[in-house]
């Protein structure tokens, strides 16, 4: 017997792709009612890139708020080492201005799919980019150190929740990997030129390190009007309308945790955006302390780490999918490992630099990847709870690893660094060996 196929659904006629497709489903791997025995797998019809036409718009919108939220993490690398001299700070106090958002990440993390019911993805565009741009403005006065520390959350919050909302939104699209790939380059290229940004205003210009967040205010504050006016339309009620069966649960959150795969990825990014922020967060201090480089060309080295993870998005993301995201991100942790030993043991000011880029490059499509394997494994109505927990869980990385590398960095010197990373890269291997086998195509059109 025949399960009905969905309206507006289409049968992918690829016989190699359709192995045991129906016993998935019924094992809630995958939403019933996606598959048509004897015509092989059936596809809901997904949104395009440029289907609707104002997906367009959206993603020019998604892809600034990335480009902000990339200039946002890449900046610490460069402003840490002026923030501990201007308030004369250890590096353990120096650390909280990574631990602050996490409060904000983990009340994304709760909230973000009752948000998208109440208020829907407009709602979302505003909330995210006002929370960011109240942050900043304070930031931009030069407070004192605990106000410094406390606004963080607030920024933490804004982008816990468009992190969230956006790729759970693209992650259920057609040509997934490369709409990914290129949303998370865009954060990579935020995170790239930021720190040249601020390291010019500091250096060159010898402006105070509050003055970038002049401009980040006024970035966050375009990103506001940008997302408004592209995502209007998208209220709470149309969202509910698309996400919810009739007569369903509405506590999305606490189903999606009861399954294995929610509590996986969100330790395996809340250990991968640690590693990503804490490398490129203490690699200037490293590079002045123990490769004795001078202010400006190593703070050139965090942007080479930023761009070489920019770049590898969206290189390989477009292979990614080729080999399978199992296999090509297990590939890709390993060569990063061998990197790392090579910017670990060799010590000299090039080659450190040179290595630091291609663990970026290697590491760089791993976020996209990690959010595709959710939405392969879990019921299409769980994505936007389980992947905007997993977000903010690894945000949340964000703050408590670099923390954790400054505290250790007090007791034992910055060159503790690379054996953190590299033991990080390691776990992130032996987590990621732990998803269960991911089926083919499933968000192919």
């Amino acid at each position: 017997m025949s399960l009905p196929r969905p309206r507006g659904s289409t049968s992918v006629e690829e016989p190699n792709d359709l192995i045991q497709l129906p016993e998935r489903a019924a094992s809630n791997q995958i939403p019933l009612g996606n598959f048509e025995q004897g015509n092989g797998l059936v596809v809901d019809a997904l949104d395009r890139w440029d289907r609707p036409r104002v997906n367009k718009y959206r993603l020019a919108a998604t892809f600034f708020a990335f480009l902000n939220f990339g200039m946002n993490d890449g900046s610490y690398g460069a402003l840490v080492p002026y923030i501990e001299q201007d308030y004369r700070l250890s590096y353990i106090v120096t650390s909280l201005v990574f631990l602050s958002p996490f409060a904000g990440y983990t009340v994304a993390a709760l909230f973000s799919d009752r948000l998208h019911l109440l208020i829907g993805r407009r709602g979302i565009a505003i909330i995210a980019p006002t929370c960011k741009t109240i942050s900043y403005v304070v930031l931009a006065t030069h407070p004192p150190y605990p106000a410094v520390v406390a606004i963080l959350a607030l920024a933490g919050l804004g982008n816990g929740l468009l992190d969230a909302a956006w790729n759970a939104w693209i992650g259920t699209m057609a040509q997934t990997n490369q709409l990914l790939g290129l949303l998370h380059g865009f954060y990579g290229l935020g995170a790239t030129i930021s720190p040249l940004i601020s390291t010019s205003m500091i250096t060159q210009a010898h402006l105070g390190w509050w003055t970038f967040f002049y401009l980040m205010a006024g970035l966050a504050a375009l990103e506001i009007l940008i997302g408004t006016w592209a995502f209007w339309s998208e209220t709470g009620a149309k969202y509910t309308d698309a996400n919810r069966s009739d007569g369903a649960d509405r506590g999305m959150t606490r189903q999606a945790l009861r399954q294995k795969v929610t509590w996986i990825c969100s330790i395996f990014l809340l250990c991968y955006v640690g590693l990503e922020v804490s490398l490129g967060g203490w690699i200037v201090n490293f590079m002045i302390r123990v490769r004795k480089g001078g202010p400006f060309s190593s703070g050139m080295t965090a942007t080479g780490f930023w761009l070489g993870l920019t770049v590898g998005r969206v290189v390989l993301g477009f292979i990614t999918p080729r080999i399978g995201e199992r296999i090509a991100v297990s590939a890709y942790l390993v060569i990063a490992v061998g990197c790392e030993l090579v910017f670990w043991l060799v010590p000299h000011f090039i080659v450190s630099a040179v290595a630091v880029a291609l663990v970026g490059f290697f590491t760089g499509p791993i976020f996209p990847s990690t959010i595709i394997a959710v939405t392969k494994l879990l019921p299409s109505e769980m994505h936007v709870a389980a992947i905007g927990f997993s977000a903010a869980i690894g945000g949340g990385g964000a703050a408590l690893l670099p923390f954790a590398v400054g505290a250790v960095a007090q007791a034992k010197g910055p060159a503790t660094l690379q054996p953190i990373v590299l033991a990080l890269l390691a776990l992130l291997l032996g987590i990621w060996l732990t998803l269960p086998r991911m089926p083919k195509r499933v968000h192919e059109a």
